[in-house]
């Protein structure tokens, strides 16, 4: 499985970021071969306008099995979001990336979609 984090740096003592569209990094997490790794999303640091949904692309050319977050994603990111079969998990904003995967694991965090 496959799992990808909202976060504001690459390892698991990192803490979470409880936005979705202007998170600092998004770390992916496959359980199967126990790989962390993460991806910088600096881009959309100066964006207006359209962070959410260029995030949400870039989340699902990842192609994760579940997102996990803390605030959620909005409206519009959602609407594309909802087009693959991820769940997403919100309230993690403030733990850290292992507490927040062991939040997941535990059924503690609320089920966005």
């Amino acid at each position: 499985m496959k799992i990808v984090f909202t976060a504001k740096g690459g390892d698991w003592d990192s803490s979470m970021d409880a936005r979705f569209g202007r998170m600092e990094m998004l770390v992916t997490y496959d359980e199967d071969s126990d790989k962390l790794e993460a991806i910088t999303n600096s881009e959309t640091e100066d964006m207006e306008h359209g962070a959410g949904l260029q995030t949400a692309q870039k989340v699902l050319d990842l192609n994760p099995d579940v997102i996990i977050t803390g605030n959620g994603a909005g409206e519009k990111a959602l609407k594309i979001l909802k087009t693959s079969s991820a769940k997403i998990y919100i309230g993690a904003g403030d733990m850290s990336l292992k507490e927040a995967y062991e939040a997941y694991k535990n059924e503690q965090l609320l089920k966005q979609l």
